[in-house]
């Protein structure tokens, strides 16, 4: 979803949290099951299609924003899409590599294309209502879209919209049109020319040819949204709705919320959504150890619980050793990789020897060991995801997992500058497991011939790195990405398009603002190639091109360790929604 971020996306460790971060993940392998230490375990366990009950949804991490076209968390787009926001396409609720395979929403299919994948159209279905009971039409969806134009307004969310329809760009670099707050009739027209309604009918125009938008279409930032419910920035927290729940009063952020049923769902017009729980009440600002503990200990309704929270490494033996809370956990691989981003506005790090010193002496297996071993995850060499189509083995500076500081050290002698380099480095922790780790690389920094400051931060991670006049603050700083979809494309454009992260006022999802009209150009080329394989192939090629040039540093290829109540039912592993609880599979057995 947000480093996204969307990303997705978005967040300490995968020990302790769903990433900010692109919303849904790799699909090249199955990853339905269990993983090295449960050996198979974490299976779907109970299966039942009855209707009724309670689900819980254990948290830590409040969720950022509710407002389709800001949310970038990938549990959070994964939640949102299953509950109450409605797309034109989405992905199935089942396990492995099924669950990438695009179906149709509040679509009658999953669009046409032509004009070489330039022009995508799409019929809206009938008998689709708000939760008020009135119809879903095709200006909504034209209204919905538009709000991400509103970049001083509608902040957080992914920048697809702006990257890809068929709308000029001003010399900053950001859409000629601004979106549905300004008076700007000439703007306005623009857009309406790139999204064109023709009654139940919806055109989109783009600047490029994008083969696989349609896949785009599933994030809610291409969810319709009523005109008359929207109050800009105070519709942060405020929903809508148009899937099976509605919430019921406010959001209560940090507290406990409940989604009720939305009478004017309906299952006829929606073939994903299972839709079985009566409702769903969340919980957000608990700690990961507490929830771990309470979902171990499978008492009252935390039997009927779940969580995107991994158990921290200190509970996990409390869980591989206990057989009837082994059957209710799963290791998944996950859709993200850990990276490291060098700050290109630093003048330390602008130079290429010390950016490749820094990742020779970074000490990738002390980085696993600390947030878990085995369960967390393995070393990555790139920045795109082994599971992920366009994945390219590489190792750029052949570093072994421990890193070589003595190489490393050379570096910096041949870079001219005095040593120890003094580097601040910021992460998203604040708890003992993302401490712990952040120590872990210090250490290995430290013997390269680095001096380094640790600044973790909690709820302030990405206000601080995503803002231009906080950039003097720090030089590395910590990084989580997963695909938006199962393509490399929502990978390497995302991040390393500088033309795509330079709207006004924030680094975009380029913390670093790093800048190559090379990679640019090779985005370019990349997105004309509309064979699916040979253009993964060049995002793989991309990749590499910016390990290379210290575009940032991998650390880990991600897993999670999930744990269940007992009274959960249908469960499933689906790498397409990020491997998070899949809201639109689950049921308890208090329905019986």
């Amino acid at each position: 979803m947000l480093t996204a971020p969307r990303t997705a996306l978005l967040l300490a460790s995968l020990s302790t949290a769903l990433v900010v971060a692109a919303c849904s993940g790799g699909g090249g392998t199955d990853t339905g099951g269990g993983g090295d230490a449960l050996g198979g375990a974490g299976s779907q366990g109970p299966t039942s299609s009855e209707k009724g009950g309670t689900l819980y949804y254990l948290t830590q991490r409040n969720a950022e924003h509710l407002d389709p076209q800001r949310t970038y968390i990938g549990r959070d787009i994964s939640n949102e899409a299953r509950m109450v926001y409605r797309t034109l396409t989405t992905f199935p609720a089942v396990s492995g590599k099924a669950s990438t395979k695009l179906v149709p929403d509040l679509a009658t299919d999953t669009g046409t294309s032509s004009n070489g994948a330039k022009t995508w159209k799409f019929t809206i279905k009938d008998g689709v209502k708000w939760q008020d009971g009135s119809p879903i039409t095709c200006k909504d969806f034209q209204y919905g879209i538009s709000r991400t134009f509103a970049t001083d307004v509608i902040t957080g969310g992914p920048n697809y919209a702006i990257q890809f329809l068929d709308i000029p760009t001003a010399k900053d670099g950001s859409s000629v049109y601004k979106g549905p707050y300004k008076r700007d009739t000439k703007g306005q027209a623009l857009f309406d020319k790139a999204v064109q309604c023709t009654g139940n009918t919806i055109t989109f125009h783009l600047k490029k040819a994008v083969a696989d938008f349609n896949s785009a279409l599933y994030l809610p930032a291409f969810a319709p949204y009523k005109k008359s419910q929207d109050q800009g920035d105070k519709s942060n927290f405020e929903i809508f709705s148009d899937g099976p729940y509605k919430l019921q009063g406010k959001w209560n952020s940090g507290g406990t919320s409940t989604f009720v049923r939305n009478p004017n769902w309906d299952p006829k017009t929606d073939k994903v959504r299972h839709a079985l729980p009566d409702k769903i009440v969340f919980t957000e600002g608990l700690t990961n150890e507490i929830i771990a503990q309470r979902l171990i200990a499978d008492n009252g309704n935390d039997k009927y619980a779940v969580s995107d929270r991994s158990v921290p490494p200190s509970l996990q033996p409390q869980v591989i050793g206990n057989p009837k809370a082994k059957e209710r956990a799963t290791n998944p691989v996950s859709p993200y990789v850990y990276y490291l981003v060098p700050n290109f506005a630093s003048k330390t790090m602008q130079n290429p020897k010390v950016r490749e010193a820094l990742a020779l002496s970074t000490d990738k297996s002390a980085y696993i060991t600390a947030n878990g071993g085995p369960t967390f995850g393995t070393p990555a060499t790139g920045i795109i995801n082994p599971n992920t189509p366009g994945y390219k083995k590489f190792d750029v500076f052949d570093a072994p997992p421990q890193g070589d500081p003595a190489k490393a050290k050379q570096l910096l002698k041949e870079a001219g500058v005095s040593t120890p380099v003094k580097i601040n480095y910021i992460y998203s922790g604040g708890t003992p497991t993302s401490d712990k780790a952040a120590a872990a690389l210090k250490e290995g920094w430290e013997k390269a011939g680095f001096k380094v400051s640790l600044q973790p931060e909690t709820q302030n991670f990405y206000t601080i790195v995503q803002n231009p006049a906080k950039q003097s603050t720090w030089d590395v700083a910590w990084g989580a990405w997963g695909a938006d979809w199962p393509g490399a494309s929502t990978v390497i454009a995302p991040l390393w398009d500088s033309r795509v992260n330079l709207a006004k006022g924030t680094n975009g999802q380029d913390y670093g603002r790093y800048r190559s009209d090379k990679v640019n150009k090779a985005i370019d080329a990349a997105y004309q190639l509309t064979d699916p394989d040979k253009q993964n192939a060049a995002w793989g090629d991309i990749d590499e091109m910016l390990a290379k040039d210290g575009a940032y540093v991998p650390l880990t290829a991600t897993k999670f360790f999930l744990i269940r109540g007992s009274g959960v039912t249908n469960w499933i592993d689906n790498p397409a929604m990020a491997d998070a609880p899949d809201l639109g599979s689950l049921g308890t057995t208090a329905s019986r």
